[in-house]
């Protein structure tokens, strides 16, 4: 199911997947525009963004809170010069599903990373939200989640 969706910052959301509503995510992004457009986009497509993170230690806070519920995360590689990877790696140790974005491209991937799925910058609200579905629907299906 999709529904029509409304302009914002300039760009334009035709459609959502409905499937996307109510997914938990966390964002860790160090530009704070950036941040912001992207917690626009996923708050358009109905997911609720349960902890923002603007550098490593902030991220790993979030993502070490073992209380906090979270069906994913987007996270952005270079966070003023530190790598996201140890967020990442706690993130896979919960089981919890995350994507990267970057503005480097897969070049400056860590190789113990390289097949998480990966949005390079910038990127509109299309590619983020097919990224999702791919992603985390898949993901909270094969953890037995029921999804619209």
């Amino acid at each position: 199911m999709r529904k029509t969706g409304f302009h914002n910052h300039g760009w334009r959301i035709m459609e959502h997947n409905l499937a996307l509503q109510g997914l938990r995510l966390m964002v860790v992004e160090d530009e704070p525009m950036a941040a912001l457009e992207i917690q626009d986009m996923l708050g358009a497509f109905g997911c609720q963004i349960v902890g923002v993170a603007s550098n490593l230690h902030k991220g790993l806070a979030i993502a070490c809170n073992e209380g906090l519920a979270l069906d994913g995360a987007v996270l952005d590689i270079n966070l003023g010069g530190e790598q996201v990877y140890p967020v990442a790696e706690r993130l896979k140790a919960r089981g919890v599903p995350f994507i990267f974005s970057t503005g480097y491209g897969r070049a400056g991937q860590a190789p113990s990373f390289a097949h998480i799925p990966t949005l390079n910058k910038p990127y509109g609200p299309e590619d983020l939200e097919e990224m999702l579905v791919q992603v985390f629907v898949s993901s909270l299906k094969r953890r037995g989640f029921s999804v619209r």
